[in-house]
């Protein structure tokens, strides 16, 4: 499956150079959250002018681009302006519409596509994906069905009892751990269904996992593919709370397994962009050899932001050079990583009263990267900046990690 693209992304755009019509060369990115921010920052750390499109007056990225764009992800004028702009376009989200990205690939190169964004943001469509590349990959998704009819739900209550306990999951919009129910029987099972809605989902067995990673792809234009090493994540609530990125964080060859099935399945979507593929680690001895694929992001992701760090190139900096057709370099990693996820929680006390974090006594602990991301309120849940500790060794990394996420009152201070 491979995206059709634009004559011109075959042709690299180079930092401070200029198009036919005098035009410096430009990148734009839709949607300005922070995603977006860290990806302006790095095309202009490049040379490259940048635009913006969000309908957000104060977005993170709106707020430091060249060109903020404010208007819809589907406003006609407002996407002629942003192709006036720009040589090149990709986005920061995978939930914008897909006719968008279709409309502005007919005058532009559009990285990732609107082809690959649209199965992103369908799980039956990605979980069919995942099933369809399993014998390149050799790594499938978890057992599943599809549930868009109550016919459907009543199949699968009757014939797919393997799949229960389970999680239903909406096929669409569902993200940090929203339009997620966890059921255990048939009858709950009906329950979930009718509480989301009745819309499109599916069900998917639970499976006894050990362990979350994920895998970060770039591939350009001409099929260049580089990865990072697997990163194994701890999530709280459904929403990422530690990413430990270092030798050993995970069992070598399920690493290997793991980042050669990513690339096999960038490969297989013809993808161009940077591309996250998150896996579950299961159970030694069962029938899924240990690794099941779970789903993918088409975009930069939260589990990566350790490489701006900790890597030679990050993430942000491979982004921008898929999709203007530079060539893609094989990122290194210089120091261990840990990165520790920072919510809106972080700025309110026990009794839930606000209050400015101690980062006078974060910022004294060696080896700390603070990012926040510019949004201007903070609220429970809210993801507002990262905090990355770097060190010598492993060792000195988990220490300041835990020193820290004790003085921020963070979750999951017991599995770093």
């Amino acid at each position: 499956m491979n995206e059709e693209i634009h004559v011109a992304a075959m042709t690299p755009i180079f930092p401070g150079s200029e198009d036919a019509a005098g035009q410096k060369a430009t990148l734009g990115v839709l949607g300005g959250g922070q995603l977006g921010r860290m990806f302006v920052h790095a095309a202009q750390r490049l040379g490259y002018f940048t635009a913006v499109l969000e309908p957000d007056a104060q977005s993170p990225a709106g707020l430091v681009s060249h060109h903020h764009i404010q208007t819809g992800y589907d406003d006609p004028a407002g996407l002629a302006q942003l192709a006036q702009l720009c040589q090149a376009i990709t986005t920061e989200f995978e939930n914008v519409p897909a006719h968008t990205l279709q409309t502005l690939a007919l005058t532009r190169p559009v990285a990732p596509g609107a082809t690959v964004v649209g199965i992103a943001q369908n799980r039956i469509e990605e979980k069919a994906h995942f099933a369809d590349c399993a014998a390149v990959s050799g790594v499938t998704c978890a057992p599943y069905a599809v549930i868009e009819t109550p016919a459907q739900l009543q199949a699968v209550q009757a014939e797919r009892k393997d799949l229960l306990p389970g999680i239903l999951k909406t096929a669409r919009m569902g993200y940090d751990g929203k339009g997620q129910v966890r059921v255990r029987t048939a009858a709950e099972l009906e329950a979930a269904w009718a509480g989301l809605g009745g819309v499109a989902c599916v069900l998917e067995k639970r499976l006894p996992l050990t362990a979350e990673c994920s895998v970060l792809v770039a591939r350009g234009w001409d099929g260049q593919v580089v990865s990072y090493a697997p990163q194994r994540n701890v999530h709280v609530d459904g929403i990422l709370a530690v990413t430990h990125a270092y030798e050993g964080s995970l069992p070598p060859a399920l690493a290997t397994r793991a980042r050669d099935a990513a690339v096999s399945i960038a490969q297989h979507l013809g993808y161009v962009g940077v591309l996250c593929v998150e896996f579950f680690v299961v159970e030694d001895g069962s029938e899924h050899g240990g690794l099941v694929v779970n789903e993918m992001a088409p975009r930069p992701h939260n589990s990566g932001h350790y490489t701006l760090d900790a890597c030679d190139a990050s993430q942000f900096d491979l982004q921008v050079h898929a999709m203007a057709g530079l060539p893609l370099p094989e990122p290194r990693q210089h120091s261990p990583a840990i990165m520790l996820n920072l919510l809106g929680d972080v700025w309110f006390d026990t009794n839930g009263q606000p209050h400015e974090p101690d980062w006078a006594a974060v910022l004294s602990l060696p080896g700390t990267h603070l990012h926040l991301y510019g949004k201007l309120q903070a609220r429970t849940g809210r993801k507002m900046g990262h905090l990355t500790i770097t060190g010598p060794d492993v060792a000195s990394v988990k220490t300041v990690a835990r020193r820290a996420a004790d003085l921020l009152g963070l979750p999951g201070l017991d599995a770093i």
